[in-house]
């Protein structure tokens, strides 16, 4: 029986069914495909696209034409050699119904199944382009394993490569050995009816010989083997790499297997042409029963009898070469280590003669105030901020210092009513305006309650109307601060949307720019020209949006901007790093920058230790990327790269010319990387040791600190990561699933120092207990980046000795009586308590910690102000509004002169009314009893507008709130305008937050 025929319509109409389903299938490729190409030129990386899609091309053919050739061979082999003759069952014997259809349509099933078999492995294989190029393009490491004496370079570019093209070739031998064999069944090569079935001659040949190509790539496979012992995990976690067992019993075993796989294929080659399948039937058995008895069954009885009761002795060669690979794969092999006493006796003379680290304390936790900025130097509602600020150094008025940074992005997740049609949300909204810092070891004032006015950062932008940045200093607030050439931000960290800028004037509507400047036009170099129909059409396509073809407002010069997120473009342009969570804005010679460091990695190092790089790198703090769980074991930050803010230019910087992995990519992609050589001044000054590396070092360098084998076979000298205490349930030494404390930027001077470095630090406690162990950093400056240093603590300490961790400091923090005393401030249900970030400094032979306290009002316009300061040092506590009153209870009188105060010094004033949650820029009502009779009249004023306006809070009444708030605002330039001609000394409240 054969299928019937389908007329000419029906193949006219099954064709047409075809190219529409394939249309379906590859359009939304097709298009994504040409909208990448644009943007890669929009950066100046085609080279990147076409050397990725070229490869892609040609692994896909190669390896479709591997598997579905090889499949379509066994095919036309089974089918040309098939029995002449067949007997049928019967009339209904299935297998004859099979065999009409499939002669009917023999072209159909021996090129169709193939060519799709074919299709699903060249997509499937197209995906590990990155694999094959670093091995046509590896470099030498200049090291050797120490089992193999192999280059490093052959493990990370070389054998991931061949264990790839076997395990594509096995997987084309077996498609082709099961194709065989369910073609012989259907032809008639292979019976089951009958006594012990029949299979012909034609299919023994073939499936014998299918067979023996098997094994004979499993013998190959056997000899790759060998070199995976390096990264054996049989002793994990404590340790990677080759055991004892591995090299004493599975290494023999190895070579054994290999030699019996090579014989045994031998054997089916032989069984093919012998007519004796009893030959390769005695060989497999022969096979499964080694792998059995020599492969397993032996290492499992060296490792029970002999090597686990002596593991210590046993193992010491393997964890020795464990500790060496760890540390050159991770950096980890020239970490400057001190011993540090870490119970200092600091008094209050040393401390107020002090000039590096005391005035340069953190006060402000960038992780904390994100909704402060946004209310105080946001503006409209359209800007915003990250979740997360930056900190970052700059020299201002020839002073050096830490500052809270950010740049001031468009969120268009913030339009509301008519700011969201798609004219304004696309065409009007477009960019960000501004560099906003903040100095961050000091605020506005002090706080004496929750309802106080102040504990605000000082902060200054640089944007369009200011671009000297003034501001910073409140002494001189016309001095320039942080100059900005170009302040708007066309790309940034909250730009997920793409926007559509310039064009023609009178057609495009014109970019919001500032108060003064609604009719901007974008004049630079980003974005995609989107003026002719064909892109339009295709953008159009690409976002479901039909006002892209049909909007009159798109003309000559129009541009679309899109993979605005600093990270993406990173991603895009260099796929082959791993990009840092936390992108940070700098001003690099009058312009804003965002600085991103991105890392080569490797999972083949042999004997380094395996680290899950989002385990290592997962911390409490929020608003940076999260780190995919990826394995790897070895890692370099080998490439800065920036992103500038105003017109997307993407430019990698290679910062470790000798790194080989960094080296391969160079070649692929030549040109793409700059030499070190030509980072500016500028720009290297602003350079951060990245947070994500930091974290992987610190947690190996928890147990790689120990230098004895034994020693590191017993762990009782490994360190822990503290858990972080300022996070919900930290001080609870039971909880589980607690994040670690992060790494924290600090401006410092570190024993052995001369003067105060930006450095990343971190404290480190003792194995599975709360004393502190050890104190971390990081150099951040250019004179000696990347140096690692460590304060060692005595490991027999004990008892009064010891130095308290960072959950013990917090823990004494709030069982203070001063702390308890607060409840006014503290214990008020209105109020919000925020543990800012918990500092640890060396400082005269101990630790100095500081912690802020930030209060927020529970209503929805509310925001962090900075309350109260913790000190501890040794066993005495500090708790006060400043830092200098907080030093003052721990060291004695005179240790406050170093501390940086307050800006507006003296007691802090409460206002005499709270401040309005609905109105959070009105002024607080000043004290009455002015220098004149104006004052106290404007003063009564406020006073009275204030009443008004929570009497029509609480009516809801929205017309009254207006008219008071008007009131308010006159009666509020009636006092500046006495103020003016009154004494110097008179001085407004600045606008409440809460």
């Amino acid at each position: 029986m054969s299928l019937p025929k389908l007329s000419r319509r029906s193949r006219i109409l099954l064709i047409i069914a075809a190219v529409i389903v394939l249309a379906l299938l590859l359009g939304a490729r097709l298009l994504d495909t040409y909208v990448d190409w644009l943007w890669f030129g929009e950066v100046g990386a085609r080279e990147v696209f076409s050397t990725t899609v070229l490869t892609r091309i040609v692994l896909f053919f190669a390896v479709g034409l591997l598997v579905g050739g090889l499949l379509a061979l066994s095919l036309w082999i089974a089918y040309r050699t098939r029995p002449v003759f067949v007997p049928v069952s019967g009339t209904d014997d299935p297998l004859s119904r099979y065999r009409s259809a499939i002669v009917g349509r023999i072209r159909l099933f021996g090129i169709g199944i193939p060519v799709v078999t074919g299709l699903i492995a060249g997509a499937t294989g197209e995906g590990d382009w990155q694999r094959v190029q670093l091995f046509l393009h590896g470099t030498s490491f200049g090291q050797t394993d120490p089992e193999f004496g192999n280059d490093i370079g052959f493990y990370a570019f070389d054998l991931p490569f061949y264990q790839w093209l076997l395990g594509w070739l096995f997987v084309a031998v077996t498609i082709s050995f099961i194709g065989a064999l369910i073609a012989h069944y259907i032809f008639g090569g292979i019976r089951l009816a009958g006594r012990g079935g029949q299979l012909a001659a034609s299919a023994r040949v073939q499936l014998a010989v299918t067979a023996g190509v098997f094994v004979l790539l499993k013998s190959v496979d056997y000899f790759f083997d060998r070199y995976n012992l390096l990264f054996s995990d049989r002793n994990a976690p404590l340790f990677y790499g080759a055991t004892y067992t591995d090299l004493n019993a599975v290494l023999p075993a190895k070579l054994i297997l290999l030699c019996i796989s090579a014989i045994c294929a031998i054997a089916f080659f032989a069984g093919a042409f012998l007519r004796n399948i009893q030959l390769p039937a005695i060989a497999l058995v022969l096979l499964i029963l080694s792998g059995i008895l020599v492969g397993t069954a032996w290492p499992a009885v060296l490792e029970q009898f002999s090597v686990k009761p002596n593991a210590n002795q046993k193992e010491a060669l393997s964890i020795s070469r464990n500790m060496a690979a760890t540390k050159d794969a991770f950096g980890l092999n020239k970490v400057q280590y001190e011993d540090y006493s870490g119970t200092g006796t600091a008094n209050a003379a040393g401390i107020s003669a002090d000039t590096t680290t005391v005035p340069n304390i953190r006060l402000l936790d960038p992780n904390v105030l994100s909704p402060t900025f946004t209310q105080r130097v946001g503006r409209e509602n359209f800007y915003g901020f990250p979740a997360k600020l930056d900190i970052d150094r700059y020299t201002v008025d020839g002073k050096t210092q830490d500052y809270i940074v950010a740049a001031r992005e468009i969120n268009t997740a913030n339009l509301t009513g008519n700011q969201t049609n798609w004219i304004n949300k696309h065409m009007v909204y477009t960019h960000g305006n501004g560099f906003v810092a903040a100095q961050a070891n000091t605020i506005d004032r002090a706080v004496s309650s929750a309802n106080s006015d102040g504990g605000y950062p000082i902060a200054a932008t640089s944007d369009t109307q200011n671009p000297t940045g003034a501001g910073l200093d409140p002494a001189n607030p016309n001095a320039p601060g942080i100059p900005v050439k170009q302040p708007r931000v066309y790309y940034g960290e909250l730009t997920n949307d793409y926007a559509i800028v310039g064009g023609q004037a009178g057609k495009a509507p014109g970019e919001y720019d500032s108060a003064s400047n609604s009719d901007y036009r974008y004049d630079g170099t980003g974005g995609v020209p989107i003026d002719n129909w064909f892109n339009r059409l295709a953008f159009a396509a690409k976002y479901g949006e039909r006002n892209i073809l049909f909007s009159d407002a798109i003309s000559d010069g129009s541009k679309i901007m899109y993979n605005r997120d600093p990270r993406q473009r990173i991603q895009k342009v260099a796929p082959w790093l791993t990009v840092d969570g936390d992108p940070y804005p700098a001003v690099v010679d009058g312009k804003i920058q965002w600085i991103v460091d991105g890392y080569t990695t490797l999972n083949n190092y042999p004997y380094s230790q395996q680290t899950q790089l989002g385990q290592a790198t997962e911390d409490s703090l929020v608003g940076t990327a999260k780190q995919a769980n990826n394995n790897i074991n070895y890692i370099r930050n080998s490439v800065k790269a920036t992103v500038d803010a105003f017109d997307g230019t993407v430019t990698l910087y290679s910062v470790d010319d000798k790194d080989p992995v960094l080296k391969a990519w160079e070649q692929v992609f030549p040109g793409m990387v700059k030499p070190s050589s030509d980072i500016s001044p500028d720009l290297r000054a602003h350079f951060r040791y990245p947070e994500d590396l930091f974290k992987v070092q610190r947690e190996l360098l928890a147990k790689y600190h120990v230098g004895d084998p034994q020693e590191f076979y017993t762990t009782n000298t490994f360190w822990n990561v503290p858990q972080d205490p300022t996070q919900e349930g930290g001080t609870n030494l039971d909880a589980s699933g607690l994040a670690n404390q992060p790494g924290y930027y600090v401006l410092a001077q570190a024993p052995g120092e001369n003067s105060a470095t930006f450095q990343l630090t971190s404290p480190l406690t003792a194995l599975q207990r709360q004393y502190l162990a050890a104190w971390m950093s990081v150099s951040s400056d250019p004179k000696d980046y990347g140096t690692i240093r460590v304060l060692r603590l005595p490991t027999a300490a004990g008892g009064a000795s010891q130095v308290d961790g960072p959950v013990q400091v917090q823990n004494k923090f709030q069982s203070d009586s001063r702390f308890a005393q607060e409840r006014t401030l503290f214990s008020n249900q209105s109020v919000t308590v925020i543990f800012g970030n918990l500092i640890t400094l060396p400082l005269e032979g101990g630790f100095l910690y500081v912690e802020p306290v930030y209060i927020q009002q529970r209503n929805q316009n509310s925001y962090p102000q900075l309350a109260r300061v913790l000190v501890s040092y040794g066993s005495k506590v500090g708790f006060a509004s400043t830092l200098g009153d907080a030093l003052k209870q721990v060291f004695g009188d005179g240790a406050n002169q170093s501390a940086t105060p307050p800006t507006q010094g003296g007691t802090p004033t409460t206002p005499t009314t709270p401040s309005s949650p609905s109105s959070p820029t009105t002024a607080a009502p000043p004290a009455s009893g002015g220098t004149s009779p104006a004052m106290d009249k404007a003063v009564a004023d406020i006073q009275a507008a204030l009443s008004q306006l929570r009497t029509a809070q609480q009516n809801g009444d929205f017309t009254a709130q207006g008219q008071a708030l008007a009131a308010l605002d006159a009666a509020t330039k009636e006092y500046e305008a006495a103020q003016k001609s009154a004494a110097p000394t008179t001085t407004t409240a600045p606008p409440p937050g809460g």
